[in-house]
């Protein structure tokens, strides 16, 4: 099989660094996956993109290096089954909070005797060859979010279910759980704790913690302990560089930049 960054930068104890897509389009996905992330996760939750943009999406992510990802809509195991017969190597699955449902997940994920995934020779047995079937238990990450006080207090439940590689931490949702308003929310105590209680689980638990967050606190990210951390996606860096654009060709300062995810 392809080499998996994101992995890689796990087994070495480094972040791996990903970009994010919402827009449905395989050349601009060919674009950020021309850049050095070692993973970048298609976004088929939240972002403009259907099934039908999925598949050519992830062949323009392999064109270059970076591990491919899918955020599927829900815990569902027939859109989890398609992104990875498609060929993502990790899937994200938003708003487990409970043990039941990071089971389900990995279900869904695996094939027996670890899971329930269905085999057939869809695109990535053609792509990957032979030793796909052999590796693929132990190669797809399954990636639960959490994000809701309820998914924190259930933290260690969801933690001890075997086959989660890590969990992914929706700061948005997570703030508007709390009573707080969306975005990251790094200063306020219920915030703060909340991400100190994720992160001291994953390490207890020897599972991998990731984020969505924004460049600018990416390297504060690092040291916190997590090793998963989305830092831009496609349309926050579009909108970023035509901000700046705009204002250099008016013969002003560059654009203030946002710190909005979105």
């Amino acid at each position: 099989m392809r080499s998996n960054p994101m992995r890689e930068r796990w087994a070495s104890d480094e972040p791996a660094i990903g970009g994010w897509l919402g827009i449905p389009s395989a050349s601009s996905a060919e674009m950020v996956a021309r850049r050095d992330f070692d993973y970048v996760c298609v976004d088929l939750q939240h972002g403009l993109v259907d099934y039908s943009d999925l598949w050519p999406m992830l062949q323009a992510i392999n064109i270059g290096t970076a591990t491919p990802l899918v955020r599927v809509p829900w815990n569902e195991p027939g859109i989890i089954g398609k992104s990875l017969d498609a060929g993502a190597r990790g899937i994200v699955i938003p708003m487990v909070n409970t043990a039941a449902e990071a089971e389900a997940a990995v279900q869904a994920c695996r094939y027996a005797p670890d899971g329930s995934r269905s085999y057939a020779g869809t695109r990535v047995v053609r792509q990957e060859g032979s030793d796909y079937f052999a590796n693929a238990n132990t190669d797809v990450a399954v990636i639960p979010m959490v994000e809701t006080v309820e998914a924190v207090a259930n933290l260690d439940d969801i933690l001890s279910v075997a086959g989660v590689d890590a969990v992914y931490v929706g700061p948005s949702d997570l703030s508007v759980s709390l009573g707080l308003k969306p975005g990251n929310n790094d200063g306020e105590p219920s915030f703060d704790a909340a991400v100190a209680t994720i992160l001291d689980g994953c390490a207890r638990h020897d599972v991998i913690a990731g984020c969505h967050t924004v460049s600018e606190l990416c390297q504060r990210r690092a040291g916190q302990g997590f090793r998963m951390i989305t830092v831009t996606s496609d349309t926050v860096a579009l909108t970023r560089a035509l901000d700046d654009e705009l204002c250099r060709a008016r013969g002003e300062q560059p654009a203030v930049r946002s710190a909005s995810m979105y």
